[in-house]
């Protein structure tokens, strides 16, 4: 397993775990957010190579003014669920997080499908908002105060 930063040309691999995650992570409505995002959002975002192929993608956002670092898009090959690809690409993050000095948080903006892996990995709930995402998929806002895992 590799984790190597993302490049344009991963957009139709990554759209393809986004697709396989979907009714059951994510609402459909979401997939042009995700789109968008890896068209003009990306600040640092990675990808999970196994195998020849990628089998897992997540990115960072940051938010200076609030000195916060902000978990963003995760999304796992679902045939590689219950791996722990997503933990080591949670910890490769935190660990890249580590190293800018002007951040102080990470937050987490999930939903009640993945928030226990989060709760596992050191996030604690500090809200959640009701089918903020779509339909049956409710905004739970995690926080991560100490940056060392």
């Amino acid at each position: 397993m590799k984790i190597r930063p993302y490049i344009p040309s991963d957009q139709a691999a990554v759209l393809q775990l986004f697709d396989g995650n979907t009714p059951q992570y994510f609402d459909e409505t979401e997939r042009a957010g995700l789109v968008h995002y890896l068209e003009n959002e990306t600040e640092d975002y990675f990808v999970v190579e196994g195998e020849g192929q990628i089998v897992g993608a997540g990115g960072i956002n940051y938010e200076p003014q609030s000195k916060a670092a902000v978990i963003s898009w995760d999304i796992i090959k679902p045939t590689e669920h219950g791996k722990g690809i997503g933990r080591k690409l949670t910890q490769h993050r935190i660990q890249h997080i580590n190293t800018k000095a002007d951040i102080e948080k990470i937050i987490v903006r999930t939903s009640q499908h993945t928030d226990k892996f989060y709760e596992k990995m050191g996030f604690k709930l500090l809200k959640v908002e009701k089918d903020y995402w779509a339909k049956g998929f409710d905004l739970y806002w995690m926080e991560h105060g100490n940056r060392e895992m």
